[in-house]
C-alpha cells in the first residue's frame, strides 16, 4: 500500500503547487520532465519482461489477450465510460470544482498504468511502476489544479480506494497462484509497460493502444498449469 500513499501524497502536492503557482509552471518543463519519466518507465517494463522464465508463456500470453482485449475494445469502453460519466457529473453539478475532480480522477484511475502497477505493487511488492506513475500523476497535477481548480486535490480519494482495492485484492489471492505464475504475470505486465512508455515518447505513427492488453496480464493464470499438463502428457 505504500506506493499507493505514494500516488495519493504527490497529487495532494502537486495540486498545492498547482494553486499556489498557478499558470506559471510552464508546460514545456512538465513535458520535459514527462519525457524523461518515459524512458524510466520502459526500464522499469523491460526489466519486468527480461525476468520471465517462460518466453512463450509471454508470447502466447500477449497474443491471445490483444485479440480478447481488441474483440471487447476495452480502451474504447474505459473511454467511453469516463466520457459519459464526466458529462453526466459536470451537468448536474456544473462548476470548475467538479471538472477538475472528475478530470483527474478519470486520468489517474482508468489506464494500464493504474491497474498493471497496483496488480505488481500487491502480486510480488514490486512498486517501480506505481510510484514512477505517481510523479507523472503529480506533475500533471500541478498544470490541472492550476486550470481547473482545488476539485483536483479531492482526485486523491477515490486513487487512494481504487488503487488499494487493487493493491489488497492482488495481494490476497497472490499466494493461491505460486511463484511462476506470478513471474510470468510480471513479464506480460512489463511489455505492456514498455508499450505505455513508448506512448509517452510520442514514438510510432499511431499510438498503442494499451488497454485492449490488459487482459494479458491474467492469462499466465490458465497458461501455466495447462502447460505443464501439456507437457506431463507428453513425457
Amino acid at each position: 500500500m505504500i506506493a499507493v500513499f505514494i500516488n495519493v501524497a504527490l497529487v495532494l502536492v502537486g495540486s498545492i503547487l498547482g494553486l499556489l503557482l498557478k499558470n506559471r509552471f510552464s508546460q514545456q518543463l512538465g513535458d520535459a520532465v514527462v519525457r524523461c519519466l518515459a524512458l524510466c518507465v520502459f526500464g522499469i517494463g523491460a526489466s519486468s519482461l527480461l525476468g520471465t522464465q517462460n518466453t512463450l508463456c509471454v508470447i502466447v500470453c500477449m497474443a491471445l489477450g490483444t485479440l480478447l482485449g481488441e474483440w471487447i475494445d476495452i480502451e474504447k469502453r474505459l473511454d467511453r465510460a469516463g466520457e459519459a460519466l464526466k458529462k453526466k457529473l459536470i451537468k448536474d453539478g456544473g462548476g470548475s470544482f467538479v471538472e477538475g475532480f472528475v478530470t483527474a480522477t478519470l486520468l489517474y484511475c482508468i489506464g494500464a498504468m493504474a491497474i498493471n502497477g497496483s496488480i505488481d505493487a500487491g502480486l510480488s511488492h514490486n512498486y517501480g511502476v506505481l510510484i514512477s506513475k505517481s510523479v507523472i500523476d503529480g506533475i500533471s497535477s500541478i498544470t490541472f489544479a492550476a486550470a481547473m481548480g482545488v476539485g483536483v486535490a479531492f482526485s486523491t480519494i477515490p486513487v487512494l480506494i481504487y488503487e488499494g482495492a487493487l493493491v489488497l485484492l492482488a495481494g490476497a489471492v497472490g499466494p493461491y497462484l505460486g511463484e511462476a505464475v506470478i513471474t510470468e504475470m510480471s513479464a506480460v505486465g512489463g511489455a505492456i509497460i514498455v508499450g505505455i512508455s513508448i506512448n509517452m515518447l510520442g514514438l510510432g505513427k499511431e499510438k498503442i493502444r494499451v488497454g485492449n492488453m490488459l487482459p494479458a496480464i491474467f492469462l499466465p493464470i490458465a497458461y501455466m498449469p495447462l502447460a505443464a499438463w501439456i507437457q506431463g502428457l507428453m513425457s
